[in-house]
C-alpha cells in the first residue's frame, strides 16, 4: 500500500513541474515574440505564426507529460 502513496506523490509532483515548465516556456516564447514584433513590425505576421507553432509544440509535450502522470497515479 505504501508504493501507491509514492505513486500519487510522484504523479502530483510531476504534474506540477510540468505545468510550471510549460508556463515558463510559453511566457519566454511570448516575450521573445513581442520583442521581435516591436523591433521589426513588418515581420510580425511571420513571428506570430512561428510563435503559435512553437506554443503548440510546448503544449503537446505538456499534455503528454500530464497523461503520463495520470497513468502513473492510476497504476
Amino acid at each position: 500500500m505504501e508504493h501507491l502513496g509514492w505513486a500519487y506523490l510522484a504523479a502530483g509532483f510531476g504534474g506540477g513541474l510540468t505545468i510550471i515548465g510549460a508556463g515558463l516556456g510559453i511566457g519566454k516564447l511570448a516575450a521573445a515574440a513581442m520583442d521581435a514584433s516591436g523591433r521589426q513590425p513588418e515581420a510580425a505576421g511571420a513571428v506570430r505564426t512561428s510563435m503559435i507553432i512553437a506554443a503548440a509544440l510546448i503544449e503537446g509535450a505538456t499534455f503528454f507529460s500530464l497523461v503520463i502522470c495520470i497513468l502513473l497515479a492510476l497504476k
